[in-house]
């Protein structure tokens, strides 16, 4: 359907068929992003890959991306850090257990802890009040908040261009509030980082960070990298990297809790593929294919981006017999597509089973089957995919493999859990999810870091 946001005209396809045309078939009209507050002023004037137009500096920033910093090389290297990070996080866990415990808090812990160890080389906020620090974990965990939010609100002024420089809403306000605070965390990290470059003879590039500092002295780069490039680029990264994996994670445990039943058929499959003597590594998820059909079913049911960032046309052209204009906001539904009920079958039911057959198995979520998009597809699908989904299983896999669950409100039943959500750029539990975990492993292999 069209439709007219303020001054401009938007399109929003809600059915996988449209998603394959606008995501692939005429892919190169539609490859760039509008221009709105967001990307300029939490991205560094769009200097990220998110917000980026496209052209010669977003094909560099996708390239770099995928070759140096998302290469399945890169990522095994990391692989220690997420196992590090997983143990402690389990280990933690553990010292709660029988205790009400709210998971999304935690879930935002590892995958910010593993994030940050992999894109900035160490952890940057202190994990307690005791601990100096440029910045806390709850303060670390604020701004992303706000970073996500901002990301995703309706700003009157990207659509009404002559009321922006009235800021109605006071959203451009906390753009800039924001951009200075991540500002000074980033030039925290970038000063301390070319310190220990200039400090060690023949340095050898350890993170993320590093990467881009030497792709930034590369005189052969088609369009030089400044300092703003690679503070977008951080931003994306470690924006990227954290929210919507915990997010998927707990829809996951929240759907799991209103059905034990799952629960026992997940267990089931881990105690026989694993056993009870360790924990699951990334190389077991291939050979569980009931915990990966509950990721999936997680993504079509409560995909993180309800729309995709928007696509803008770049010249006139005629989709499935449409006059779309040039300039023209492009939004795909991804949860329309995952609630259509000639495309699934009962798509309000929450059923693991339908990916476990030849036909669900085929179903990918790597932007090849337009049913199920949780990181888009074509040129501007999310680049750091591989590293979401070894996040998103291993932490589902061992939460399952580790802890017998149940609600944490009291005299609270699978019936009684509130699944109501908020929308944002990402979609979340209106009410964290609660509860509580019993240990069903031998106790020494919680104290293994």
């Amino acid at each position: 359907m069209q439709l007219k946001f303020g001054s401009f005209p938007v399109v929003v396809a809600s059915s996988a068929d449209m998603a394959k045309l606008f995501l692939k078939t005429y892919d190169h009209i539609f490859a760039s992003r509008p221009q709105l507050a967001a990307g300029k002023y939490t991205t560094y004037n769009y200097s990220n890959i998110t917000w980026a137009p496209y052209g010669p500096y977003w094909r560099q920033g996708r390239k770099i991306y995928l070759a140096e910093l998302f290469s399945s090389k890169r990522l095994e290297s990391y692989e220690y850090i997420r196992v590090e990070e997983m143990r402690a996080f389990m280990s933690r866990l553990f010292s709660l257990s029988g205790k009400p415990v709210v998971l999304k808090e935690h879930l935002s812990r590892v995958t910010l802890s593993v994030i940050s160890r992999i894109v900035l080389g160490k952890k940057y906020f202190s994990e307690s009040k005791s601990e100096r620090s440029i910045v806390t974990l709850e303060e670390f965990q604020e701004m992303l908040d706000e970073l996500f939010l901002l990301n995703g609100v309706f700003n009157i002024g990207d659509w009404i261009p002559w009321l922006r420089f009235l800021d109605l809403q006071g959203y451009e306000r906390r753009m800039k509030a924001l951009k200075k605070r991540f500002d000074r965390f980033h030039d925290h990290v970038l000063d301390e980082h070319k310190a220990k470059r200039k400090a060690v003879k023949d340095f050898v590039a350890k993170d993320m960070v590093d990467l881009l500092l030497e792709l930034g002295d590369n005189p052969d780069l088609e369009v030089k990298l400044t300092c703003d490039s690679v503070k977008g680029f951080l931003q994306d990264l470690i924006a990227g990297g954290t929210d919507t994996s915990a997010t998927t994670v707990e829809w996951a445990m929240s759907e799991l809790l209103k059905q034990p039943k799952l629960i026992d058929k997940a267990t089931e499959e881990l105690d026989r593929v694993i056993g009870k003597n360790r924990w699951v590594s990334e190389k077991d998820i291939p050979q569980l294919p009931y915990i990966n059909a509950i990721m999936k079913e997680t993504m079509r049911k409560h995909p993180v981006a309800v729309l995709l960032a928007p696509h803008l046309a770049l010249e006139d052209c005629q989709v499935s017999g449409y006059d779309i204009r040039k300039g023209t906001l492009v939004f795909i539904n991804t949860w329309s597509i995952g609630s259509d009920q000639s495309v699934w079958d009962a798509p309000k039911e929450f059923r693991p089973e339908r990916f476990l057959g030849k036909a669900g198995k085929d179903i990918d979520v790597k932007g090849q089957c337009f049913k199920l998009l949780p990181f888009g597809s074509g040129r501007r699908m999310c680049p750091g995919y591989s590293l979401g989904l070894k996040m998103i299983s291993a932490s589902l896999a061992n939460l399952l493999h580790g802890f017998n669950w149940k609600l944490g409100g009291t005299n609270q039943t699978p019936e009684d859990l509130d699944m109501e959500e908020l929308y944002g750029l990402a979609t979340i539990r209106k009410f964290p999810l609660v509860a509580v975990m019993e240990p069903r492993l031998p106790v020494h292999l919680y104290h293994q870091f």
